[in-house]
């Protein structure tokens, strides 16, 4: 794909059940190059979502280049987009005491207009390279694995709480502790914003089968991915909850010089039972990136003619 590719004319919205959504990192790129591409996507039907990262440091290319913050970029695509439903693919409950997360995302789904995909999971793995660089570097705790799945479990009960409860109310939690705790501006969206859940340890797919009204996991061995997905549906059973009831979402990379390829991950993973697909793009993002993404990627695939 060449930085000079034309736009087509508009393609009909797809019908397939399949619902397709771009991310764009916010590290080692400028805000008009995203806002470009999330305001050409906000016009492209087969295009549904669109998504950011929640990293304070980039995790790729230049380690001391631009980390834009996720949610308050967020906030600006929201007031800046009118179709596309947005999130964080996915934030750190590392980074952001719940109650003030609940604050922040309530006041997404506002500027919005209720287009908030809330997307959360437990942050950075221990095991990740420089996953301790950005806590460090802004003086935040980068606690176990343990601490930060129990942490989350209780943060997903207490932010949903607050979107919701129309009265304060305390909390005595192991990780979590709040007196007189209320939400108010509630979110748009009733009874509130959909919650996604990205990760595939174990622990946080109990968290998921709990939790989640979507579950995402990053691609890769198509394999593992089935795999992981068996669990979380015999974790839901084991609680008596509905597997169904569980959106399955895959991120999956773009590779521009080879959308065969894109095509061909896009066809297992929804083979596999994953309706909700995101599409990684790369930086730099060639002139109509999201256009050729839904031509080439998008009613290029088999999902959309199923």
């Amino acid at each position: 794909m060449s930085n000079s590719i034309s736009p087509n004319s508009p393609s009909p919205t797809p019908t397939s059940s399949v619902r397709f959504g771009i991310m764009t990192a916010p590290m080692n790129v400028g805000y008009d190059d995203i806002l470009r591409v999330w305001e050409e996507a906000d016009g492209i039907p087969e295009i549904e979502h669109a998504w950011l990262f929640d990293h304070l440091m980039p995790i790729g290319g230049d380690p001391d280049g631009p980390a834009f913050e996720g949610w308050t970029l967020l906030s600006a695509l929201a007031a800046r987009t009118r179709r596309l439903r947005l999130g964080v693919l996915v934030t750190s409950n590392r980074f952001r005491p719940p109650a003030v997360l609940a604050k922040i995302a309530a006041t997404v789904d506002v500027v919005s207009g209720g287009r908030l995909d809330f997307g959360i999971g437990v942050g950075s793995r221990p095991s990740t390279t420089g996953a301790r660089r950005e806590y460090t570097a802004h003086g935040l705790p980068f606690h176990d694995t343990a601490h930060a799945v129990g942490s989350l479990a209780e943060a997903c009960t207490v932010i949903k709480r607050l979107w919701t409860e129309p009265e304060p109310f305390d909390v005595d939690g192991t990780y979590v502790q709040l007196r007189g705790a209320f939400g108010n501006p509630k979110p748009v969206q009733r009874p509130r914003p959909p919650v996604l859940i990205g990760g595939r340890a174990k622990a946080t797919l109990r968290v998921v089968a709990e939790h989640a009204d979507l579950w995402n996991i990053p691609g890769g061995d198509i394999d593992d991915v089935i795999a992981r997905s068996a669990l979380l549906d015999r974790y839901c059973g084991e609680i008596g909850r509905d597997p169904a009831s569980i959106v399955r979402s895959i991120h999956l990379s773009v590779a521009y010089d080879d959308p065969a390829a894109t095509r061909e991950a896009i066809a297992q993973a929804t083979a596999a039972g994953f309706t909700h697909v995101i599409l990684g793009l790369p930086t730099p993002y060639p002139a109509h990136v999201a256009r050729w993404v839904a031509d080439e990627l998008v009613t290029g695939s088999v999902p959309a003619t199923r």
